[in-house]
């Protein structure tokens, strides 16, 4: 591979990226075939580093973005419940209008049980989350919370 195609390569990284690893990656390439298969190995390697940067050395501080956060287990499942929550109760004002039950139905306790059961994993994320990345995980907790209220917003407004 030439000097010129290598050099345009490696500056489709991140800035910090080619700070840490530019130059012998640069001689890496020159070293290698050159072909169209490295070409596209390059470019798709690329476009992987701007979206999750690589971990460790001068990329520690990229680690813990908002979209890592909210994509950890302890933030899905919550969120997913929430979701969950609110598709239960818009089903039921769908089937069947959004005329009081004297008695609560298997819905009633469905929607309870999703939102009881998000306590516990909403407080695994936060004694996770909070002191490692504050401010993403603030971010989560507000995305969370909005999700809680959308999901008991049909509930209160309906008298359910």
């Amino acid at each position: 591979m030439n000097r010129r195609l290598a050099h345009l390569l490696t500056r489709m990284y991140p800035r910090r990226w080619r700070e840490r690893y530019g130059e012998e990656f640069e001689d890496f390439l020159l070293t290698g075939r050159g072909d169209v298969k490295t070409w596209m190995d390059v470019v798709r390697s690329a476009v992987g580093e701007h979206i999750h940067p690589t971990i460790g050395g001068a990329m520690s501080e990229y680690r813990t973005t908002f979209g890592t956060v909210v994509r950890q287990p302890s933030a899905l499942i919550p969120l997913g419940m929430a979701v969950t929550a609110l598709a239960v109760v818009l089903g039921h004002i769908a089937l069947y209008g959004v005329a009081r039950e004297a008695d609560e139905g298997p819905t009633a306790h469905i929607w309870q049980l999703l939102m009881v059961a998000q306590l516990p994993a909403l407080l695994v994320f936060g004694i996770r989350w909070l002191p490692k990345a504050p401010k993403q995980a603030m971010g989560v907790m507000a995305l969370l919370v909005a999700a809680i209220l959308a999901a008991m917003a049909p509930v209160f407004i309906f008298h359910l």
